[in-house]
């Protein structure tokens, strides 16, 4: 059955236009009336709808039952990363929102090839958050990913929450520096779905200075293995290990 993000407060037996988005997408799939989706708006769960009227550009459905399924994982794993170059950035979002991520942080880092400010950083973070909105679309995923804004990789690090002994989380930084634990040791030392946060650079890696300002922060410096992973392979190998050790 074809699913819809639909951003608005959602309610049994409520009538509604669908965003324009989604009417685009119900007009491209030849729907026609009669036919029932299922919408999801991100609070959780989702709701068989029934398509009422087909505009020009428009659809009206009206909503059925509320169904409390829930397809997210048990931990919750956010990755910030150097964004890497092209359409790459795009595929990571994908594939991230795919896999289970709860949220993204695009940043600039001293070996950032893709530099991102003012009205360019605004509408690719919407574009990049419409990207995580149709991968959700596809596997199942009721809750949507965030892509937060595009940041300074200082300034994010500065403005970060202290560590709380009270919410364990866990916080790593991808390294391939001589001595590091592998991952699947830090996250068996970890409380049990304990959230994560990977910190990731981009081609290139971070530099020296970064390196030893996110170990300051917290981040224990981990690694995947003796290979040199691109940069939006390791992100999402370390996505993936986290996930299913979680």
């Amino acid at each position: 059955m074809p699913r819809f993000h639909c951003p608005a407060p959602l309610l049994e037996g409520q009538p509604l236009a669908l965003p324009a988005a989604a009417a685009r997408h119900v007009q491209v799939l030849r729907l026609q009336p009669g036919q029932t989706i299922t919408l999801f708006n991100g609070q959780g769960g989702e709701w068989d709808a029934t398509i009422t009227r087909m505009g020009r550009s428009d659809v009206e459905v009206v909503l059925g039952a509320h169904h409390a399924t829930e397809r997210e994982p048990a931990r919750a794993v956010h990755l910030a990363l150097g964004m890497p170059a092209n359409e790459r950035m795009d595929w990571l979002v994908e594939k991230a929102a795919e896999l289970g991520v709860a949220s993204l942080q695009p940043l600039h880092t001293s070996h950032s090839v893709l530099r991102l400010s003012g009205e360019r950083a605004t509408k690719k973070q919407a574009h990049w958050q419409s990207v995580a909105v149709a991968a959700c679309e596809q596997c199942g995923g009721n809750r949507v990913p965030t892509v937060h804004p595009v940041s300074d990789f200082a300034s994010w690090l500065k403005a970060l929450a202290p560590a709380d002994a009270a919410t364990p989380s866990l916080r790593c930084l991808l390294s391939l520096a001589e001595g590091t634990q592998p991952l699947a040791n830090a996250l068996a030392q970890a409380p049990a779905q304990a959230p994560v946060c990977f910190l990731s650079g981009p081609e290139g890696g971070l530099s020296p200075s970064e390196d030893a300002l996110a170990r300051a922060a917290g981040f224990l410096p981990v690694t995947l293995g003796p290979r040199v992973l691109r940069a939006e392979t390791a992100a999402l190998t370390a996505l993936t290990l986290a996930l299913a050790l979680g």
